[in-house]
C-alpha cells in the first residue's frame, strides 16, 4: 500500500484526477504486483517526514539507500520482479541528501534525482513538490495562437535564473510573444551549457533556481497569458556525470548517436526504459505545468519496435492532458522531413503535435547571406522557399545534393500550425563557428525582410532570444566540464563540425568563461536607435498576424503561392474561411527595386503595411524609398515596384 500512497500522494495525478483507478489509473498491473507504468521513479516526499525511493536497477542483486545527510545512515531495499527496488524510509525530511549503493558496492546518485544541489556527482536531494501555484484558471491555448520565443536561461539576463525572466514577461507580452521556450534545464556538469550535455533529467539545474524557480516562472507565464516550451533531450545523456551505465541497460550498441550511445528503446529491458522517459514527460507537464515539450533530434532516437517510443509518449501525454483539461503539446525537432511525426495514428503517424521546419531556416538565410556550404548546398533559390512555404518542407521526397539521395516525403494532408518555423534559431547560430547573429552580417532591411517572410507564414513563427531588436551580442557554445580530457575531446570536435563550412579563424574556446559571458543579452539595445525601429516592427508584424483573419487563419489550402525568380519575388496570396478576407503579400529578396505585374485577384485592394515606409526606416539612414500605393484596383493593369528587400501587404474585405 506504500506504493499506492506515494502515488497518489506525488504532484503526478495529485488533485488532478480523484477517479484516477476508475479511469484505468492502478498502481497495479494484471499481476496485482508490478508498478504502474509510470509510476513515479526516485525520491518521492510523502509526508510526516517520509519518503518512498523507487530505482530501476534489473541486473543488481541488492541496492540499498544510503541517508548522508542530515544523518548518515543505510536503507535496505526490496527488489519486485521487474527489477525496481523500494523502500519506504522514516525520518527523511526535504532537504535530506542521498545515494543508492549497488551490490554493496558503487555509491551513486539517483537517475530520478529531483535536484542535484552539489553537482552532478554528488548526493540527490529530497525534494517536496508542494507549490502555492495561481493557476488554476489556465488550461493552455490554442497551438495556432503559438509565437514562441526560444529562451537559454543562463545567457537571457544577467542573473542568469528562472526569477530573473520573470521581469522580462510583460515586454514579451506587449511584443506579442504567446509562448516562451526554455532550451534544456535538466541538471547538467557545472553552471554553464547549452543544456544538452544533461544527466538527470528529472532535477532542474541549480544554478538556474532548481524546482521552485522554474515553478515560479511558469506561475508568472501563466498569469500573463503565456504558454511555455520546455526543450528535453530524450536521443543521449551527456557524457558527464552520466551514471545510468551503472543501474541497467539504459543504452545500446546497436545504434549510434552523434553524442554517443543511442538509448535502448527496442532492445531487452527496453520496456523500463520507455517508462523512464515517458514519466519524464508526464513528470513535466503535470508537476511543473509545462504546455509543450520540445522533443530534440527525434531522428536520433531509434527505435524499430512495432510501437515507436514517440507514438507511446504521445499517447500518454495527450491522456494525461485530458485528465488535467489542458492543452498540452508535444513539439519534435528533426531534419528528416517525415511527416509520420505529426500524422494521426490512424495513418500511421505518431501523432505528434508540430515539428520544426529546417527547410524554411535554410532556405530563408541562403536567400540573405549568400552562404552554400554544408546542408546549405540544398538551398539558393527562390523556389526552395516558395515550395515550404505552400507545404511545410521544401523536399518532400525530392533528390537532395548535399545527402546525394532523395530526402523527406509528402506532408500533403498536414496542417499548417503543426510546423515551427524561424529565421534564427540557437543551432543555426550557436553552431556557427563565431556564433553571430543575423544582426551583425545583415542590413537593416534584410533583417526585416527576415522577419517579414517569418510573421506572414502560415506556420508557427519562433523568434530567438533579443532577435526582435538586433541584439549584438553572440551566441556561442559553452560548456563547463570538468574532465581534461572531455574538454579537449569537445574543443576538437567543433572543429571536426566546421570542417564542411568554409569559416576562418580561431574557434572560441567553448570552456572559457568568457565565451559564456560575451553571449549575454544587452536587454537596453531594445530602446537604442534602430534597435527600437526594429522591436517596434516586429510587433507591428505580430499585430497585423493577429487581427488580419486571412493571416490568423493557418491554412495552407487557403493559399496560393507565386514566384518570379528573375525579378526576385513571391507573391502570396491568403484568404480566410468563405473568402471574407483576403491578403496579398509580396516579398522582393533582392537588394535593388523589383517591378512586376502581381497577380492580385479582381477587386479593390488597400494596403495595410509596407517596410519601405518611412516610419520603418533606420533612423541613422533615412533615404527615401519607393513606396507602393494605398489602394490599387485589380480590375484594371497593375504595374508595381518594390523596394529592395520589401515586405508589403495589401487587404480586401470582401
Amino acid at each position: 500500500m506504500e506504493l499506492e500512497r506515494a502515488y497518489r500522494l506525488h504532484a503526478l495525478y495529485r488533485g488532478n484526477d480523484p477517479d484516477w483507478k476508475e479511469r484505468g489509473g492502478s498502481m497495479m498491473h494484471d499481476s496485482g504486483a508490478l508498478p504502474h507504468p509510470y509510476a513515479p521513479l526516485g525520491a518521492v516526499y510523502l509526508d510526516d517526514h517520509r519518503c518512498r525511493f523507487t530505482v530501476w536497477a534489473p541486473l543488481a542483486q541488492q541496492v540499498t539507500v544510503h541517508i548522508v545527510a542530515p544523518q548518515d545512515r543505510v536503507a535496505p531495499m526490496q527488489r519486485d520482479e521487474r527489477g525496481y527496488f523500494h523502500a519506504t524510509v522514516e525520518d527523511v525530511a526535504p532537504g535530506s541528501r542521498y545515494v543508492y549503493c549497488i551490490d554493496d558496492g558503487k555509491e551513486r546518485p539517483d537517475p530520478a534525482s529531483r535536484l542535484q544541489p552539489d553537482g552532478v556527482h554528488q548526493a540527490s536531494q529530497v525534494v517536496d513538490p508542494a507549490f502555492a501555484w495561481a493557476d488554476a484558471h489556465w488550461n493552455g491555448i490554442l497551438l495556432r495562437d503559438y509565437v514562441v520565443y526560444e529562451v537559454h536561461v543562463g545567457t537571457f539576463t544577467p542573473d542568469g535564473t528562472f526569477d530573473a525572466i520573470i521581469p522580462q514577461l510583460p515586454q514579451l507580452k506587449e511584443l506579442g510573444v504567446t509562448a516562451i521556450e526554455l532550451m534544456p534545464a535538466a541538471a547538467f556538469p557545472g553552471e554553464r551549457n547549452w543544456g544538452y550535455d544533461g544527466v538527470y533529467l528529472f532535477a532542474i539545474q541549480q544554478s538556474y533556481g532548481g524546482p521552485d524557480g522554474l515553478k515560479r516562472l511558469v506561475n508568472a507565464c501563466h498569469q500573463q497569458g503565456i504558454a511555455v516550451v520546455l526543450d528535453v533531450v530524450y536521443n543521449h545523456l551527456g557524457p558527464e556525470g552520466n551514471y545510468l551505465w551503472d543501474y541497467g541497460p539504459y543504452f545500446t550498441d546497436h545504434y549510434k548517436t552523434p553524442w554517443g550511445s543511442a538509448l535502448n528503446f527496442d532492445g531487452a529491458y527496453s520496456d523500463e526504459v520507455r517508462r523512464f522517459f515517458i514519466a519524464n514527460a508526464l513528470y513535466w507537464i503535470t508537476e511543473f505545468h509545462i504546455d509543450a515539450l520540445r522533443l530534440d533530434a527525434v531522428h536520433a532516437i531509434y527505435d524499430f519496435s512495432a510501437d515507436h517510443i514517440l507514438a507511446e509518449m504521445a499517447r500518454a501525454v495527450h491522456k494525461q492532458a485530458e485528465r488535467l483539461n489542458r492543452r498540452v503539446y508535444l513539439i519534435a525537432e528533426s531534419d528528416l522531413n517525415d511527416a509520420r511525426l505529426i500524422r494521426p495514428a490512424a495513418l500511421g503517424g505518431y501523432q505528434l503535435d508540430a515539428q520544426w521546419s529546417d527547410d524554411f531556416h535554410h532556405a530563408v538565410h541562403t536567400l540573405l547571406t549568400g552562404e552554400r556550404d554544408g546542408y546549405y548546398a540544398d538551398f539558393g533559390m527562390l523556389g526552395h522557399l516558395a515550395q515550404t512555404l505552400r507545404n511545410g518542407y521544401a523536399y518532400a521526397g525530392d533528390y537532395s545534393a548535399y545527402r546525394r539521395r532523395r530526402h523527406g516525403n509528402s506532408p500533403r494532408g498536414c496542417a499548417a500550425q503543426q510546423f515551427v518555423v524561424c529565421t534564427q534559431n540557437h543551432d543555426q547560430i550557436g553552431n556557427r563557428a563565431f556564433g553571430d547573429r543575423l544582426a551583425a552580417t545583415l542590413s537593416f532591411d534584410a533583417l526585416k525582410f527576415a522577419a517579414g517572410l517569418m510573421i506572414f507564414s502560415p506556420f508557427i513563427p519562433m523568434l530567438f532570444m533579443g532577435e526582435e531588436y538586433g541584439e549584438q551580442a553572440p551566441f556561442q557554445y559553452f560548456t563547463s566540464h570538468s574532465d581534461p580530457d572531455l574538454i579537449m575531446g569537445v574543443s576538437e570536435g567543433r572543429k571536426r563540425e566546421f570542417a564542411a563550412f568554409a569559416w576562418q579563424g580561431e574557434i572560441p574556446d567553448p570552456q572559457a568563461e568568457a565565451t559564456f559571458q560575451r553571449s549575454k543579452l544587452n536587454h537596453a539595445l531594445r530602446d537604442q536607435g534602430w534597435h527600437r525601429t526594429l522591436r517596434d516592427f516586429y510587433r507591428e508584424l505580430l499585430r497585423l498576424r493577429r487581427s488580419c483573419p486571412a493571416l490568423a487563419e493557418l491554412n495552407l489550402d487557403h493559399m496560393g503561392v507565386n514566384t518570379y525568380e528573375r525579378e526576385g519575388v513571391i507573391f502570396v496570396h491568403r484568404w480566410s474561411e468563405g473568402g471574407a478576407d483576403a491578403a496579398c503579400l509580396l516579398f522582393n529578396v533582392r537588394d535593388t527595386e523589383a517591378t512586376l505585374v502581381p497577380p492580385f485577384p479582381l477587386g479593390r485592394w488597400r494596403k495595410e503595411f509596407d517596410s519601405a515606409d518611412e516610419r520603418w526606416s533606420d533612423p541613422a539612414h533615412t533615404d527615401p524609398k519607393t513606396q507602393l500605393p494605398c489602394e490599387l484596383n485589380a480590375d484594371d493593369w497593375i504595374v508595381l515596384t518594390l523596394a529592395p528587400k520589401a515586405v508589403a501587404l495589401f487587404r480586401s474585405n470582401g
